[in-house]
Order: structure tokens, then sequence, then C-alpha cells
């Protein structure tokens, strides 16, 4: 598959030119996160969780507690995962064309939970080395009352749209004369350099895996 086919749910209809169903556009901007926020509703309260997440093949995946309420109640029920990225501010000549510049991934699903601790355990090891790459061997290993005590939910990605804006404001075509500044002010996620646990029990080197942290978004 190369296009997700555009559903009720996800067919962009609001400015339907920023719309984008292929899945190399969708994974992109699945792959160039971390946080997602998971929608679904309890005792016909919707409730929205930010949680951090990853990408394995035409999968997405993301964990919590094992006596989290809300990984409870989206396991096989209808949920709603959104990942957003913010690329600029958008400035006009008009307050009504004010805008962002933005990569964003709208997905819906049922998850499902990861009941085998084999699979548990290999999506907790990819997890981490999605994160920081190269860590895993060098942790303590994982206790069986820590896997027991993480929930893990999987949800295919089979109804899904991308959603972007790039580029300049778009102003009246009588404004563009105006003696008002316009234009794109960009925006990028960055990282500081690592500061150590002060309990550290040995003067350690910062590992190599904190240097480059550009696989999450994220520029030094």
């Amino acid at each position: 598959m190369t296009t997700f086919t555009p559903t009720e749910k996800t067919r962009v209809r609001r400015l339907p030119d920023r719309a984008r169903y292929d899945v190399e556009s969708v994974y992109g901007i699945l792959d160039s996160a971390f946080i997602c926020h998971v929608g679904y509703v309890i005792d016909g309260q919707p409730f929205v969780t930010p949680t951090a997440y990853w990408r394995e093949g035409d999968h997405v995946y993301w964990h919590g507690s094992h006596a989290s309420r809300a990984l409870d109640s989206a396991t096989n029920a209808k949920v709603c995962l959104t990942v957003t990225q913010l690329d600029g501010l958008v400035i006009a000549r008009a307050a009504f064309h004010h805008s962002m510049n933005y990569r964003s991934v709208m997905i819906f699903g049922t998850p499902v939970k990861v009941e085998d601790d084999e699979h548990k355990m290999r999506a907790m090891r990819r997890f981490v080395e999605r994160m920081y790459p190269g860590q895993w061997e060098g942790l303590r290993p994982v206790t069986r009352n820590e896997l027991k005590a993480t929930t893990v939910l999987y949800m295919k990605i089979e109804e899904a749209s991308a959603k972007v804006r790039t580029g300049p404001p778009k102003d009246d075509a009588e404004d563009y004369e105006l003696p008002i500044w316009a234009g794109v002010v960009p925006v990028e996620g960055a990282h500081g350099a690592p500061v150590a646990d002060p309990r550290l029990a040995h003067d350690l080197a910062i590992p190599d895996y904190l240097a480059n942290l550009s696989h999450l978004g994220l520029k030094k």
C-alpha cells in the first residue's frame, strides 16, 4: 500500500489542498516526533492523553502503567491518535490570515494490548532504542515485576491522513501593498546539553547516544 484511502473520518474537508494521504507523508511525520495525543471516551466523557509513542512498520505503539485507567479504557475501543509538528509562525497583513506552518497526522483505530511477554519486552526495547539508539544493551535488565507493571498497546495504521501547511502568508490581493511586515518565523525543536544526575555513583562521560537527537526532531 502506498496511499491511505480517505474515509468519512480522515478526509480533509477544510483546506483539502493541504491533505496528504500517501503512506510516505504519514509515516514521515510519525517518525519525526515522539509525543502523540490519544483521544477516547470513558463513560460518555471524552479524554485526550499525551504520551510517548513509536512506529513499527504499519503499527503505532504506546505504553504506560498497568494500573492506567486510560490504557485499560482504550484497549479494544475506538480511539483517535494525533501527532503535530510545528514548523513556523505565519504572520500576515490581516489578523484573519495569520496561521502556522505545521505537519500533522490523524489516525483512527482500535488498540490491542500486548499480552505476550516476549512481544512486550521486544516492544519496550524498540521504544528505548527509538529514543536513544544504542542504549538498551547498557541498561540494567528489565525485571519481571517491571514487565508486569507495564501495559503496551499497539494499533494498525489503516485509517489515517496527514495535513501540512508550508510557505508564506496568503493575504487578500488588495492587502499586499500595505506597509505591514508579513512573513514566517521558523520554529525548530532543540535540546540542550545533558545535565548529569547528582547521584551518579561514578564519574561517567556523557553517552554517545545523547550527542545527536535529530531523529526525534530535535536539533542541538
